[in-house]
């Protein structure tokens, strides 16, 4: 009886002891979190984690990693090895992005497609986030016009960086045709002309979808592609070509 009542008081004893572990985990965070809001209000990060060197704490950023020592308010951009020279930062970044770009392709099966930019017939599905002022997306566009296997669904996703994408965005919905409108945007072919615009109701509601659809999936960079349910970030070409090379498996081939 006594031996069962020191295992039961040893048990609780871990418990509160582990509870109270991480709660003090979890002030300690929220403590560096603060500094690090204080200190850095521009950096819109995901998570702030304990890193491997004691002191500093590893700072996801988008798609980035960064370091901050909260007792300087510091925040460093680098990466990290080991002694054996194993990248952590790139390790850490690997699982995160895998983890991520898990969870867009999920999301990718309520993207509002009909309000997507349509080209194509093709067995394979690509649904891409672009800026028409871009000059990845441009290459990305120049590459896909040599495949007619796909059909592609592009949202509009115009940067600050470039102040007359939104004009342009806004050109392409304004058109009949809309897929002829955005091959000719993304070859140039109106870049430093006067071009115009409409004012009307349902492009201005495109326009929406296409910025919530772009705040759903998380996105803050283009070009981005889901091709088949594989992500692609930015235009890698190569990536871009083995994705399209791969045998497009049918539902009815699944059983």
């Amino acid at each position: 009886m006594m031996k069962k009542l020191l295992l039961s008081v040893m048990a609780w004893a871990i418990i509160i002891w582990c509870a109270g572990t991480a709660i003090a985990a979890n002030a300690a965070n929220n403590d560096v979190e603060n500094k690090l809001k204080a200190a850095f209000p521009d950096v819109d990060f995901s998570s702030v984690t304990q890193s491997p060197v004691k002191g500093l704490y590893e700072v996801v950023w988008g798609d980035k990693i960064l370091y901050f020592a909260p007792h300087d308010s510091i925040l460093i951009t680098g990466q990290m090895f080991d002694k054996t020279k194993r990248n952590l930062t790139a390790e850490r970044l690997q699982g995160i992005m895998a983890k991520s770009y898990e969870n867009i392709s999920r999301k990718a099966k309520d993207l509002p497609l009909d309000k997507a930019v349509k080209t194509g017939n093709g067995k394979h599905v690509v649904i891409e986030f672009t800026d028409p002022d871009c000059p990845f997306c441009r290459q990305a566009a120049k590459f896909f016009e040599s495949r007619t296997d796909m059909t592609k669904y592009t949202f509009f996703t115009p940067l600050p960086m470039h102040p007359d994408a939104l004009n342009k965005v806004r050109y392409i919905l304004c058109q009949k045709d809309r897929a002829k409108a955005f091959d000719e945007v993304m070859k140039g072919k109106i870049d430093g002309q006067k071009y115009e615009t409409c004012v009307d109701a349902e492009v201005n509601e495109l326009i929406k979808a296409h910025d919530s659809a772009t705040a759903k999936m998380g996105i803050s960079s283009t070009p981005f592609f889901i091709i088949d349910g594989k992500v692609v970030s930015g235009a890698d070409i190569p990536q871009i070509e083995k994705l399209l090379n791969e045998k497009v498996i049918d539902a009815k081939d699944k059983k």
